[in-house]
């Protein structure tokens, strides 16, 4: 049996198969951060996958950054993305929500009236986002978190995973990569704090230690997972030693009992993200970065990682395990409609076998 359709159990997870639909912003979110019906449609497109991981979502209206992007802070949107939750449920499949604070890589343009851009360090992030009332912009500058406030945001984790399980969700994901506010702690180009949150090494991954302990206590350890990829310099993000910073956050973790990592290649030549994660990380890997099904299916069968996950290919391929099962062929998405609202390049891919025109 192909091994990416053997059932597999991520903490208190049960998967009825190991791909993996990973988590992507697609900009279709309304004001505010509120989930639309299309994403509702967009996601039960979807739900063959084992496990889909929800697109990065805010978990204050500080964590939002980008245009059209959710999030799970208030009790609409809690209502809105359980609209999402049933609609996958009822269609057999399991889906968490990934928790994305983004930190300095933000815009006022693209934040409810009044929300700071918030960081560990007062430095301004060297990037630029687009913003629908302006285009492109430079980032905002941030304003440090006291130590105080970052025990704040640790506190708005928490309760945004409750608010997750209270929309339906099956689990958690925390970002912890491409340059977003777990990184800018962990990343020397980015901290630089005197207090118990920077400095030393130990320091710098307290604070996504401590968020991730603070949902798994919210939640329980068995719905909480992570996402790293060490090296990543995205956003501006500048770590001297990536693969240290990976480990030491991992071996801070491991007694938590986290459902799983969710693992991508290191862009940093010599470092093997997956043998480091395996080695640091004692739970279920979910493996991500340039899969086909041929590949993934070794990686199970190698035991590089349990499951892997797919991004681009879920895009024009809502039924890509089904796909993935016959060896049927995959089809491309148009690059122009990634991040445009409206159901144009996100609702409208055929399922396979293609109707004939």
């Amino acid at each position: 049996m192909n091994p990416l359709f053997q059932p597999l159990r991520l903490g208190d997870i049960e998967l009825a198969n190991r791909v993996v639909m990973a988590p992507m912003t697609r900009s279709r979110a309304g004001a505010d951060g509120m989930p639309t019906l299309d994403m509702v449609e967009y996601y039960a497109q979807r739900a063959s996958a084992g496990l889909i991981v929800a697109e990065g979502t805010a978990p204050s209206a500080a964590g939002l950054g980008y245009c059209r992007t959710p999030g799970i802070y208030n009790a609409a949107q809690i209502a809105a993305w359980r609209g999402v939750t049933e609609a996958v449920h009822a269609a057999g499949g399991r889906i968490v929500l990934q928790l994305m604070h983004v930190g300095r890589v933000a815009s006022h343009h693209n934040k409810p009236a009044g929300a700071p851009t918030v960081a560990p360090s007062a430095l301004r992030a060297r990037t630029q986002l687009y913003s629908d009332a302006a285009g492109m912009v430079d980032t905002d500058e941030p304003v440090a978190l006291s130590t105080a406030q970052v025990r704040e945001v640790i506190a708005e984790f928490a309760q945004a995973a409750r608010n997750a399980r209270a929309a339906g969700f099956d689990g958690v994901e925390l970002h912890c990569t491409s340059g977003y506010l777990p990184m800018q702690f962990m990343a020397e180009g980015s901290n630089k704090r005197s207090d118990e949150y920077g400095g030393s090494l130990e320091n710098r991954v307290r604070f996504p230690a401590e968020v991730l302990a603070a949902m798994a206590e919210a939640i329980g350890p068995g719905r909480v997972g992570l996402r790293i990829c060490p090296g990543n310099p995205y956003n501006d993000s500048e770590d001297s030693a990536p693969a240290a910073t990976a480990a030491a956050l991992l071996d801070a973790i491991a007694p938590l009992g986290l459902a799983f990592l969710h693992v991508m290649r290191a862009p940093v030549p010599g470092l093997d993200a997956f043998a480091l994660a395996r080695e640091h990380f004692p739970g279920a890997l979910i493996l991500n970065d340039g899969f086909d099904g041929h590949s993934a299916a070794r990686a199970i069968e190698s035991g590089q990682g349990e499951a892997v996950s797919f991004a681009r290919h879920y895009i024009g391929n809502p039924d890509l395990a089904e796909r993935l099962r016959v060896n049927a062929p995959l089809a491309g998405f148009d690059r122009g409609s990634l991040y445009t609202p409206g159901p144009r390049g996100y609702l409208d891919y055929p399922r396979w076998p293609v109707p004939a025109s």
